[in-house]
């Protein structure tokens, strides 16, 4: 199999370096359109009403037919239905990998985690409808009588990440309750929220599994402290419930049991939403949208698991991942979602993805001689056609982009809507096409140029074009096609990690910053440098920070 696998490997290596038949460069996309104006059809892929459209990158029968080769024989679909069997994926914890199972139905039979974690999921679940329920309903009220209109959720990373993009992507004017989120731990965060909420209509969810993260559990008693300090020590408690498994920590803090909704430890936070962690959606979007969330990723879920491969649309993301990243040596993708209501996003597919697969090493722990994975950045479209753009179009090196349509708006303004699609279009279509010499020259003596000033700018007004991009479209934007989205992606790194050979589930890098951050923090607190040890950069910015604060 090793032979296997590095013959399959070298097929895509030399797909990508070596000339097609037709003589055009492997990179060069243009081309493919003109052999085959048909070519839309070819690599336009469905999964209910989504749409993902490979046209508008380099791959063609060649490349493809290597890449699925390489998924054949690294066990794409063997260690996709093991994680969906509930073995223990991720090795180097001894954990298994089960987020399909929380968007599981009940009564499911694949990918629901066994009886035993399905009952218990199931039970999470009805726990949080029934307090979901209450909330909305009234019977549940903070300490004064009132009712809770806003709902602040204490977490970081996965417990920030996920629930503070699905809140501003799916929120609208009918929503439940008003959603705010405290991730970081910089005090200017909160200040920023304490000018907005009335703690006697505010409820607070502390969201860590092991109630012990650092920052979320600084953020929580300073929470708690205003809670005190406005509704008196006694009444805090009423205005919070946690999102854990650490029950004695829990009851330690002043949060009961009943206040306190578990997810195990086979959910990783980045992608946990779907778990006890989405509580804060519930209650800010209303059950009905939780629930609708996780019908569609499990409609993912679902087209994952049984679709071929060549028609399987996480696993031909990936492919095309693969391609750009280890075939044709592109380490960079932006993501730009033409619709402002996904503007966090980016920030989540940065840590799905970077975390996920910032690996040095192999399942083997092996050091790994390839990349894997690109750097991850964007911003919504259209507003970044006036940022980073320029670089996409004219920087020496191509970036891949995900350019994610949304076909009906939730809005009235449809010429602004027009617009934007527009613009989402174009933008795809400019790095496809480009813009060479002789276009330049023909659009510039139209307008009436001079020639001395046409061939001094010239060159600055040549776009190269062939630059690759992946458009995904939906019909709506809405709690079903939000959670197909973000199931993809979720898969698409799943299948990464079996085709890199590495854990996608682990994070061991996290921890690192976490180790050393607390000596630092000892020092900080007295005020003093020296008792550990630091390198010679670190003990002189820490020197100055304390003369800078006033302590030496």
């Amino acid at each position: 199999m090793v032979h296997s696998v590095r013959q399959a490997w070298a097929a895509v290596t030399a797909a990508g370096r070596s000339p097609r038949a037709d003589g055009s460069a492997p990179d060069t996309i243009r081309p493919l359109f003109a052999a085959d104006p048909q070519r839309f059809e070819s690599y336009a892929f469905r999964a209910d009403n989504m749409l993902l459209d490979l046209s508008k990158t380099a791959l063609d029968g060649r490349a493809m037919a290597a890449l699925l080769d390489l998924a054949r024989v690294t066990g794409v679909e063997a260690r996709r239905d093991a994680m969906a069997a509930g073995e223990h994926v991720n090795t180097t914890e001894n954990r298994r990998a089960l987020h399909m199972a929380l968007r599981a139905p009940a009564g499911a039979t694949r990918a629901s985690g066994g009886a035993a974690v399905a009952a218990e999921i199931h039970s999470t679940l009805s726990r949080m409808h029934a307090f979901t329920q209450a909330i909305h309903g009234g019977a549940l009220r903070g300490a004064t009588g009132q009712r809770f209109t806003h709902v602040l959720n204490i977490g970081i990373g996965g417990s920030d990440l996920g629930p503070v993009m699905a809140t501003r992507a799916l929120v609208n004017p009918a929503s439940p309750m008003t959603a705010l989120h405290l991730g970081n731990v910089d005090g200017h965060g909160w200040r920023a929220i304490l000018a907005t909420i009335d703690p006697a209509r505010t409820l607070v969810l502390v969201a860590s599994k092991t109630f012990t993260t650092q920052e979320t559990m600084a953020n929580a008693r300073l929470v708690k402290g205003w809670l005190a300090q406005t509704l008196g020590e006694s009444n805090a408690a009423s205005h919070m419930a946690a999102l854990s498994t650490n029950l004695a920590a829990c009851a330690d803090f002043g949060i009961p049991s009943e206040r306190v909704f578990p997810f195990g430890d086979y959910v990783g936070g980045r992608f946990s939403m779907w778990s006890a962690i989405g509580l804060s959606l519930a209650l800010a979007l209303g059950w009905d949208s939780f629930e609708r969330m996780l019908e569609g990723a499990r409609a993912m879920d679902l087209h994952f698991l049984k679709a071929p491969l060549e028609a399987n649309m996480p696993v031909l993301m990936a492919l095309a991942e693969v391609w750009h990243v280890n075939a044709l040596g592109l380490n960079r993708r932006a993501v730009l979602p033409y619709d402002e209501r996904l503007r966090r996003l980016p920030a989540h597919l940065q840590q799905l993805e970077m975390e996920s697969l910032g690996k040095r090493v192999t399942l083997e722990g092996e050091t790994i001689t390839q990349a894997t994975g690109p750097v991850v950045f964007g911003e919504p479209g259209s507003s970044a056609q006036h940022s980073f753009m320029q670089m996409v179009h004219q920087g020496p090196e191509p970036v891949p982009v995900d350019f994610i349509l949304v076909a009906r708006p939730d809005h009235p303004w449809l010429e602004n809507h027009r617009i934007l699609l527009a613009h989402g279009l174009a933008q795809a279509e400019g790095l496809l096409a480009g813009k060479d010499e002789a276009a330049v020259r023909a659009e510039m003596t139209a307008a009436g140029t001079d020639a001395a000033t046409i061939e001094k700018l010239l060159p600055h007004r040549i776009f190269p074009g062939d630059r690759p991009s992946t458009t995904i479209l939906l019909p709506r934007l809405e709690p079903f096609t939000f959670g197909q989205l973000i199931a993809l992606y979720e898969h698409k790194v799943s299948v990464l990690g079996t085709l890199w050979n590495i854990n996608p589930f682990d994070q061991w890098g996290v921890e690192l910053g976490k180790q050393l951050a607390n000596p630092l923090l000892e020092e900080l607190e007295t005020g003093s440098t020296g008792t550990t040890p630091h390198d010679a950069s670190t003990t002189g910015l820490l020197r100055e920070l304390l003369r800078l604060r006033g302590d030496g």
